[in-house]
């Protein structure tokens, strides 16, 4: 059995950690381990939070990549690792990434980028958009069609 105040303790550590954003269950666990609380109370804390629905793996992951893909563009390749750093089961990374599109992605990431590279000749647009694309996490083969595909509709706009 455990101690009511514990949990009630634990429960409270709990909702102060949700308050920033949504977590995983696993950093849920983790921060209350690290608070000191016992395995048991713990447990039982998770078991109360998924009741109310606030630890739902799959809600988080939702969560992640929309955000991850509205304020700081990744690769699917990217976003799969840091979900599965923050220990989110793998079916459900899957499901949740499946219909992330890189090429899409990082032709829009590139798109918001051009303004500034809209002087440059050629070799240094696509290393600079390159490198710039790569750091995100996207392939070789991604990165060069869509570096192909601005570049094609940069010039066409210096031609109109």
């Amino acid at each position: 059995m455990v101690n009511n105040t514990s949990f009630h303790k634990c429960l409270d550590a709990a909702y102060r950690y949700l308050s920033y954003r949504p977590r995983s269950e696993a950093e849920v666990k983790q921060r209350l381990y690290e608070r000191g609380f016992d395995v048991e109370v713990v447990k039982e804390t998770v078991i109360r939070l998924k009741e109310q629905r606030l630890v739902d793996d799959f809600a988080f992951a939702q969560f992640w990549k929309e955000n991850r893909l509205s304020f700081k563009p990744r690769s699917k390749k990217l976003i799969i690792k840091e979900l599965n750093d923050k220990k989110v089961n793998r079916e459900i990374v899957e499901k949740v990434t499946k219909d992330i599109d890189d090429m899409d992605n990082a032709y829009k990431l590139g798109s918001r980028r051009i303004h500034i590279l809209t002087h440059l000749d050629y070799p240094e647009f696509h290393r600079r958009l390159s490198n710039y694309l790569s750091y995100r996490g996207f392939d070789y083969e991604v990165i060069n069609r869509a570096i192909a595909l601005l570049w094609q509709e940069k010039e066409e706009d210096i031609s109109l």
